[in-house]
């Protein structure tokens, strides 16, 4: 949009009087920030609404990502960014005053997801918009996001992460788009006489269903597309007599918490009933909408809608969409079910056991008899159908209900036409292992979707003063395409271009710096190697290699504190799930083990250990792009894709990781000499598994380097960890060391001895950083979203 600095300023003034009744002198911050916000909305607007127009008059087939997180952070930038106001509002703030930056503090993370699922879902909802094409998300507005990390001796605490306290600018509430679920009671089937059974319901428990829109404005183009967030509310018309405090808190409980432990039975029923609700009042949304803007019949819609399930969370879409389908608009079973398997797709983003869901089948009966009656009998007509095509071996393995459970995987894949995997080598884990049976029946229905990340918010949000380099070196057309990156590749050679990115990452780490030093009171040398680790926290990611790694370095300089190497500092960011014991020993770990190094006067300022707490996305802004390793170390074929390594990639951090998920795309793109790899591959892991002969205690008992370091976790070496320590040696030895930590050790050290060296010749490190960021282009979600659009979904960019 065109907007000139007085305008702005005027538009500022204006409402900081209208909204706040205060003039700017007087005005605190977050008076400022909710001003500029309420500003930038009305930018926005007259786009949303004229999109929201288009849509409905130009009959295009437009999709929806149920997602049970989204994680976008902070969308005040994002939106002036977007918008192509971001220096704008800078200057005109500058003029007042003002500084933009300090104004952004003020506003809240919208951090209502627990990782790469939900910050992956919030690149997909950028991209779409940014690119045209018409997809929308639908969610739970949790009250409280995931957690607000505390360490407090050393130990993860949790906290409420109440962001809503304040508000949400962006959202709009639309009470009159309101819709009921309902849970529990009896239901049975009565036939009408012309050859339809209609459910009748009693005792059922009703919650209404709020939605909550945030606009996804697209980067300098005129769509808006729209995040669909649900509150559970009590039913306005609800007898008094059943308002009591326990149904009360019970309703508000579907919308208060993201991820509830699910550790008793009472959490499991919580988390299913939150599954549940968005799916069914998402659903509803979608077909009251469709019913009330297309003149083609319910039989047509999957001409003109896509539903999208993320992960197993929303699987129940399937077996909503048919009740929806059968019981309310009176569609035979066989139309239902071909409509919906054209509508619904699925993302596989694990491999992992524990992640992919199995609901108790008795659970499901008491809590949705309908849609347990219905889950049944599409188990029953499909076994019927495929025993006498492909034998009861296949059909057995692949049913949705077995062994007590409803398999939430198989009904995705069933009830859908399309199941990608995240990552070429994870897609193809799905196709010849984990999922092998699926791909015998249903081969032409899976592919790979290699994720990618919202490139603008990683580089020219955050990270402007390398977005400054690339602007001047190869002009500004990266900016809406990222592949334009390449040409940095004819600069390899340019002096003046290695020592303007070198400058760059040096003022991005001295950010980084300051605020290492104001949140953990720990000064640190901007031009000691920052190698940096920031994930979820869980085994499989094997932050315990880093850490031992940090032992081995520790060792070392105290037994020869004089002597020449390269300074570090390992910066570790990271959340344990609140039931997640072990993860939460390792936060612990890293914690002493920081202070034990950082208090060392042997040590000084040769080796440094920074643990910052609730690790997020604004967080991240920071922490990334000063990184000039990023850790992607997870054990091979445990990481689905990863988005991490892109936002280091992209920054010019060198990537340390073993042949797993997209590091492997990322070592392929940048070329293997411009990143550092280790580690067993996952045919050696598959194999281990195969032959079950692997044995950590050998390594303990075998690697004086290994045994000194496991030794130091229970020996007192490093202070306070006595429980903790001795769960992570049982882990490593007793217990056979399940992600193969032990194993990859030696290689991961050599790994880390040749990136160290590399590190000495600043001109060749360079020269790596530049090549990974001109060849990051491929990794941008503005490409992964087109391929689902293209490939599953069907649907058309803007013209």
């Amino acid at each position: 949009m065109k907007l000139s600095t007085e305008q702005f300023k005027h538009d500022f003034e204006e409402r900081l009087t209208s909204k706040f009744a205060i003039e700017l002198a007087k005005a605190g911050a977050q008076e400022k920030y909710g001003a500029l916000s309420s500003v930038v909305k009305n930018y926005y607007s007259s786009i949303w609404a004229a999109d929201n127009h288009y849509k409905d008059e130009s009959n295009k087939k437009q999709a929806y990502y149920f997602s049970i997180e989204f994680l976008p952070g902070k969308m005040l930038k994002s939106n002036l960014l977007n918008l192509g106001i971001l220096d704008t509002v800078r200057e005109g703030l500058s003029d007042l005053g003002i500084d933009l930056d300090e104004i952004a503090l003020e506003e809240p993370d919208m951090a209502i997801g627990n990782g790469g699922l939900g910050r992956l879902a919030s690149c997909f909802m950028d991209s779409a918009a940014s690119t045209g094409l018409p997809l929308n998300g639908n969610g739970i507005r949790y009250r409280y996001g995931l957690f607000k990390q505390k360490i407090v001796d050393g130990f993860q605490v949790e906290l409420p992460d109440s962001w809503l306290d304040n508000g949400n600018p962006w959202e709009v509430r639309r009470y009159d788009k309101a819709v009921e679920v309902c849970f529990g009671g009896e239901v049975w089937l009565e036939d009408d006489g012309e050859g339809h059974f209609i459910p009748h319901y009693q005792n059922q428990e009703r919650v209404l269903a709020v939605p909550y829109d945030t606009p996804m404005v697209g980067f300098e183009n005129t769509t808006v597309n729209n995040m669909c967030l649900w509150r559970s509310e009590v039913p306005k018309d609800l007898d008094l007599r059943f308002q009591n405090l326990e149904y009360m808190n019970q309703t508000a409980m579907l919308s208060s918490e993201l991820y509830p432990n699910d550790s008793d039975y009472n959490g499991q029923l919580l988390r299913l009933k939150q599954e549940y609700f968005f799916v069914s009042a998402g659903l509803q949304r979608i077909l009251h909408h469709y019913k009330a803007t297309k003149q083609a019949p319910i039989t047509h819609i999957s001409d003109f809608i896509s539903v999208h399930i993320n992960d197993t969370h929303p699987a129940l879409c399937v077996a909503e969409f048919m009740r929806l389908l059968i019981d309310e608009y009176r569609i035979t079973w066989e139309r239902a079910w071909n409509i919906t398997v054209k509508v619904m797709s699925y993302t596989n983003h694990t491999i992992l056991s524990e992640a992919l869901e199995k609901w108790p089948e008795e659970m499901v009966k008491s809590l949705l008899p309908r849609l347990y009656q219905i889950i049944i009998e599409i188990d029953r007509r499909r076994t019927a159908e495929l025993l006498p095509k492909v034998g009861a071996k296949l059909v057995h393995s692949t049913r949705i209900v077995k062994d007590g459970q409803i398999h939430m995987a198989h009904l995705a894949i069933i009830g859908s036409h399309s199941t990608n995997g995240v990552a070429k080598l994870h897609s193809d884990l799905l196709k010849d292992v984990e999922l092998h049976d699926f791909y015998l029946i249903y081969p032409e229905r899976f592919n790979n979707k290699t994720n990618g990340i919202a490139d603008r918010r990683w580089s020219q949000i955050a990270n402007e003063p390398l977005s400054k380099v690339l602007d001047e070196t190869i002009g500004k057309k990266w900016r809406s395409d990222l592949k334009e990156l390449k040409l940095l590749e004819s600069y390899k050679e340019d002096d003046a271009t290695l020592q303007r990115l070198q400058e760059a990452k040096y003022e991005d780490k001295v950010k980084l710096a300051k605020l290492i030093e104001e949140r953990n009171g720990i000064v640190v040398n901007p031009t000691a190697l920052f190698d940096v680790q920031v994930k979820r926290l869980h085994a499989y990611k094997r932050q315990l290699l880093n850490v031992f790694h940090i032992m081995k370095l520790y060792f070392e300089i105290k037994e020869n504190p004089t002597a020449d190497r390269t300074a570090r500092v390992h910066i570790f960011g990271a959340k344990a799930a609140p039931g997640y014991h072990y993860a939460k020993a390792i936060i612990k770990c890293i914690n002493e083990i920081a202070r034990l190094i950082n208090n060392d006067p042997d040590i000084g300022d040769q080796l440094k250990v920074v643990f910052l707490e609730n690790y997020n996305v604004s967080l991240a802004e920071v922490i990334i792009p000063a990184a000039n390793v990023g850790e992607q170390i997870s054990l091979a074929s445990k990481e689905a894709s990863g988005t991490s390594n892109m936002k280091f990639m992209l920054n010019g951090a060198l990537t340390i990781g073993t042949l797993d998920g997209a590091n492997i795309e990322i070592f392929e793109a940048a070329g293997y000499e411009n990143g550092f790899v280790f580690g067993l591959t996952k045919d050696e892991v598959y194999d281990y598994y195969k032959n079950s002969n692997y044995n950590s205690r050998d390594i303990y008992e075998q690697n004086p380097l290994v045994h000194r370091i496991l030794d130091a976790f229970v020996d007192g070496t490093i202070p306070n960890i006595s429980a903790e320590g001795q769960q992570i040696f049982d882990s490593l030895t007793t217990y056979n060391d399940e992600y193969f930590v032990l194993r990859d050790f030696n290689d991961y050290v050599r790994a880390q001895e040749a990136l160290e060296k590399c590190y000495q010749d600043q001109k060749a490190w360079t020269q790596a950083a530049l090549m990974n960021i001109a060849n990051a282009g491929h990794f941008s979600s503005d490409r992964t979203i087109r391929e689902y659009a293209d490939d599953i979904w069907h649907i058309k960019a803007k013209k």
